[in-house]
């Protein structure tokens, strides 16, 4: 029997030696009951600030403490230097393939991308063919999760183009590190993060609309029982802008967006908003829908408001779609990829699909549109039921699923019980996308809390980190 590859450790080589000297001395000097008492401060920090995400289904109440471990993830500046330049090729390439897709569609005549892949995907919006957002811009906040797998290569796991969360998290994390581990700051030369906020208002006002003399933005939430619901809150703060749920805007018969204020209706001019698609306007998607604003997609064709990010966009972050960025960055860009994908299979391909059912014991399978790591199917690690209901599944809806071989995600050590303990992670870093593109250093490092376990998602039992872009090894 083959025996598994070790893990990549973030810290430490496989002989041992420190990655990162400065961090790890400052680290080592640190006894396991010191770092168990930090640990205990930090909690008892998230508790007192009420930083919290929510977890649905789940027996022991939806509301939840932010989980989160004191030992750093670092990147070093070279690698980091990198993984940016490849960010920014990716989602300037996607951004592209988006406004084809609802314009000229050459990307799909060229069959470079098949047209019945888009035509079928259950996040593309026939009501946003023959339009193009100010600017260009389709996606102006843009989550990409990446993976290091036990070889040290990085991949991207996946694109998040819709509503994104966790970047709230991610400056939350360090303004806790910073009081509860002053001494590893001082050894360490980190790359500052705090100025997200300003750098995002910057973004959306950038794009409203060309009569918005002095534009005004908000942010929309679905509301308190939002699982998103403290960053949502979180941002709105830290920008200076309203917290707004629908029934606080309306649209006029002017295609105009206004906010109901103590001093009357005010224009609105960007909406940062954090409802999925199916919910934003009654009038054109789900008539159901009680969070969204009955007219707004009216006003956002009309070019009366920018919606970031804009309806749409989706389509871009298909799983399924997922297999051909690549193609993606070279048909509009003329360069390779600098960033890898996870080979992928296509369940909608029947050859692909035979292979795929032959061998789910070895692979990973996962629902094209789900998010929160809900549906997928570690192959590895289930039992023979729970991978004849994943086949049944895919018999069933083949087009719904893709698959990929499980990687193996690397570790850094974890306070676990006291102690430190290796535990898998991977990265999601944020990227601003417009004519200057900007992209967090570093981002949100989820932590698999459980041992063995690869599933990092917070609402499957994951945490997080903070994550440090080191300026001086």
């Amino acid at each position: 029997m083959t025996q598994p590859a070790p893990n990549y450790d973030e810290l430490l080589t496989e002989s041992g030696v420190p990655r990162h000297s400065a961090l790890s001395e400052c680290l080592a000097a640190l006894s396991a009951d010191v770092l168990a008492e930090r640990q205990k401060l930090a909690e008892e920090e998230l508790l007192e600030k009420g930083i919290t995400f929510a977890v649905y289904g789940h027996d022991a109440g939806t509301e939840k403490i932010w989980p989160f471990d004191v030992v750093p993830r670092p990147i070093p500046a070279q690698e980091w230097q990198q993984i940016e330049t490849g960010l920014k090729q990716r989602i300037k390439a996607l951004n592209l393939f988006l406004d084809d897709v609802y314009n000229e569609g050459r990307i799909l005549r060229d069959g470079v991308v098949p047209e019945a892949l888009i035509r079928t995907a259950k996040t593309f919006r026939p009501e946003c063919v023959g339009f193009r957002p100010p600017g260009g811009v389709w996606t102006h906040v843009t989550g990409t999760d990446l993976v290091r797998h036990h070889d040290g290569t990085l991949y991207v796991l996946e694109d998040n183009l819709r509503c994104p969360s966790g970047v709230s998290y991610v400056l939350e994390n360090r303004e806790i590190m910073k009081r509860v581990l002053p001494e590893v700051f001082e050894g360490s030369v980190i790359a500052p993060i705090d100025d997200y906020p300003e750098r995002l208002l910057e973004k959306l006002l950038s794009t409203a609309p060309p009569d918005a003399e002095h534009p005004t933005a908000v942010v929309l939430t679905p509301g308190i029982y939002n699982s998103a619901y403290f960053e949502h809150s979180f941002l709105a703060q830290q920008m200076g802008i309203e917290l707004v749920t629908g029934p606080d805007l309306f649209v006029d018969r002017n295609d105009t967006v206004w906010m109901k204020t103590t001093r009357g209706p005010q224009r609105v001019d960007v909406i940062y908003r954090r409802i999925d698609d199916d919910f934003l306007d009654p009038e054109v998607f789900r008539p159901d829908s009680m969070l969204g604003v009955p007219g707004l997609m009216r006003a956002f064709r009309a070019g009366r408001v920018t919606l970031a990010n804009a309806p749409g966009t989706g389509v871009a972050d298909d799983k399924a779609v997922y297999q051909y960025v690549p193609d993606i960055i070279r048909y509009y860009l003329s360069e390779d990829p600098i960033l890898n994908n996870v080979p992928t299979y296509l369940c909608s391909d029947p050859k692909q699909c035979a292979w795929v059912l032959e061998n789910l014991s070895s692979l990973v399978v996962k629902p094209t549109n789900e998010s929160g790591g809900y549906g997928i199917l570690m192959g590895p690690v289930a039992s023979q039921e729970e991978r004849d209901r994943c086949a049944e599944s895919i018999r069933r809806d083949p087009r719904n699923y893709i698959a990929q071989p499980m990687l193996t995600l690397s570790t850094v050590p974890t306070v676990i019980n006291g102690r430190l303990a290796p535990r898998h992670v991977d990265l999601r870093p944020f990227i601003l996308f417009g004519e200057q593109t900007f992209v967090l250093p570093g981002g949100l490092t989820r932590v698999a809390l459980r041992e063995g376990s690869m599933i990092v998602n917070s609402s499957q039992g994951g945490g997080s980190k903070d994550t440090w872009v080191l300026l001086q090894n």
